[in-house]
């Protein structure tokens, strides 16, 4: 029930106080007078800050010398009385969930040890939690392993009692034990949970990227879903969108705690929204759109079925190989029919199981992974993803297939629809793709913050100095908007002429904001003579022929906070942002106006 590392001998673990008489007698007594706590931290769906489950954790009493779990386990292998002790925490753990009256799911730390040596324990299991009110489908059993062991026969058998039962089951720390990444092809866990070494500081190491990229792939392949551990930053929780790793747990969301939480802080489950990625696809397509059926064949299916649907089909590219919904290999059309066209390889290989010529390390992703995400991964990967395409699944359950073809084609729709759209004066999307994205922003229900930004006497300086300098103008209040926005998160739009729109989800919006219209005024005064700067403006006949004095070109901008629900459609949002803008544009120099009326 603890997350100890056994990695060296536990005689080497423990301190050289903790040893001897005394500490078996202290152990003795934890275990005879159930002297342990449970404490609960949340797992977290990344995508939307939701409680996915929570994982129980044991404590020694506080004035114990073994009152870290890592001293505890150590001493109790020590003294032979490991079992003992996981079977008591199990029992402290399933006693605190029924005494807060929480339901959800729970993972528990089971060592393997306990597994292997439970003789009627998934029966003893299923008996406890009915007399708790609990079932086997709450309860997910969080393997740990970092030692070497040689018992996966025994150790899998097992297992498959319990899941058999309904429990299910977690690899934990992966990339941390010796043999994690065995364990994972052998037991086909329903979750693995990615090690903190390699969430820490993720996104400024390229190696660590590396790392969690190759475990979302093969867990796509095998239908398991990553637990990320340790996330202790925002900035740590891009790249694990990015590559699809779909959980989290870590200090970021809650620390353990006696009563388990009930919801993450609003605050850090709406900053969580803000760093998903917001790309600049107003629909955002996804791999979904490229699924095409294609027929499928078993594992236990021969090479002659495979060539005979190649060869009854020029159309047929590739057959993926689903065992149990799940896909565990592709047949290449081309390798299939080359190696049957070889003297003798017919009579070799027809009546052979196609496991032998599929590839057993096809590219799975899932469909909703975004064009933009899966197009770097194809230029990535190996060349072949683009001729025999790649699988999408949905959670690891397979749905059908997508061509390299489809996803070219597609990506160079969406990059003329984005030219088309696009302002040619900024090179930022107009008024079409602005509107499609406040309305899938609307129909997502996200809080954001939409803001109008206006040039403040821009006709005036567009007459004196000319058009050219004026264009050179916008194009400077369009690039400072880019540089102020967060890339991640907010979206940046040009209206026409000098009026622009910013979609923001980042938390920091209002200080953004207020940089946008300091970085504007510094860079606009270069634009103007220096006896201009000096007065602060200029003379120039108004509208009415008569001589006035115009200020120097600022910006405007009005805000507006968008909650879930005000809100129908960007008409309507768009009007609201427009009448922001108008307050601000009434205060003397640059300004901005946050909208704090909330709309009937």
């Amino acid at each position: 029930m603890s997350k100890a590392s056994l990695v060296s001998s536990p005689a080497d673990r423990l301190p050289d106080w903790l040893a001897g008489d005394a500490l078996s007698a202290e152990l003795g007594a934890i275990l005879q007078h159930r002297r342990l706590t449970a404490v609960y931290q949340p797992i977290v769906e990344l995508a939307d800050g939701r409680i996915f489950a929570h994982e129980g954790l044991i404590r020694g009493p506080a004035t114990s010398v073994l009152a870290q779990p890592t001293d505890l386990f150590a001493a109790a292998e020590t003294g032979g009385r490991l079992l003992e002790l996981d079977r008591l925490c199990l029992d402290v753990m399933l006693a605190g969930v029924a005494a807060c009256g929480r339901t959800g799911k729970w993972f528990v730390n089971v060592c393997p040890d306990s597994i292997l040596a439970g003789r009627g324990r998934p029966e003893a299991c299923l008996r406890a939690l009915a007399a708790r009110g609990m079932r086997p489908e709450d309860i997910v059993i969080e393997l740990t392993e970092s030692r070497p062991s040689g018992h996966y026969d025994h150790l899998r058998s097992q297992l498959r009692r319990y899941r058999d039962m309904g429990f299910g089951l977690a690899l934990d720390d992966l990339g941390e034990g010796f043999s994690s990444l065995r364990l994972w092809a052998e037991l086909q866990p329903d979750f693995v949970k990615l090690d903190k070494f390699f969430v820490r500081g993720i996104h400024q190491d390229p190696v660590r990227q590396r790392f969690a990229a190759a475990v979302a792939d093969i867990a796509a392949a095998t239908g398991a879903r990553v637990i990320a551990e340790g996330i202790e930053t925002f900035d740590e929780l891009e790249p694990l969108y990015r590559y699809g790793i779909g959980l989290g747990q870590g200090y970021l969301f809650g620390r353990p705690e006696a009563v388990p939480l009930g919801a993450i802080e609003r605050e850090t489950r709406d900053r969580m929204t803000t760093y998903a990625p917001m790309t600049a696809s107003p629909a955002r397509a996804t791999a979904g759109e490229l699924l095409i059926e294609v027929p499928t064949l078993p594992p236990a299916a021969l090479n002659e079925q495979a060539y005979q649907l190649f060869n009854a089909d020029s159309d047929c590219f590739a057959i993926p190989v689903v065992d149990g919904g799940q896909p565990v290999g592709l047949l290449r059309r081309h390798h299939v029919l080359e190696t049957f066209a070889r003297p003798f390889s017919r009579e070799l290989y027809s009546k052979k199981s196609c496991m032998q010529m599929m590839d057993a390390d096809p590219l799975v992703v899932d469909r909703r992974m975004s064009l933009e995400a899966l197009s770097a991964r194809v230029v990535a990967a190996d060349r072949r993803y683009l001729v025999d395409g790649f699988i999408i699944t949905d959670e690891g359950r397979y749905l059908g297939m997508g061509t390299g073809f489809d996803l070219m084609r597609r990506m160079t729709e969406m990059q003329i629809s984005a030219a088309r759209y696009a302002n040619p004066l900024t090179g930022l999307p107009g008024n079409v793709p602005i509107n499609e994205t406040i309305d899938q922003l609307l129909a997502d229900n996200a809080r954001f913050v939409i803001a109008y930004c206006d040039l403040d006497h821009f006709k005036p300086f567009n007459d004196l100095y000319g058009y050219h300098k004026g264009d050179e103008l916008i194009q400077l209040a369009g690039s400072t908007l880019v540089e102020a926005a967060d890339g991640r998160c907010d979206f940046v739009g040009h209206i026409g002429g000098d009026d622009f729109i910013m979609l923001m989800r980042s938390v920091d919006w209002q200080p953004r904001l207020e940089r946008v219209l300091v970085a504007f005024d510094d860079g606009a005064r270069a634009f103007f003579r220096p006896g201009h700067r000096e007065a602060g403006g200029y003379v120039l006949p108004g509208r009415t022929g008569d001589a006035a004095f115009f200020p120097l070109t600022c910006m405007s901008i009005g805000a507006v906070k968008v909650e879930p629900g005000q809100y129908a459609s960007h008409h309507e949002l768009s009007a609201a942002a427009a009448d922001a803008k108008h307050i601000a544009k009434k205060t003397p120099g640059r300004s901005l106006f946050v909208e704090r009326r909330v709309p009937a």
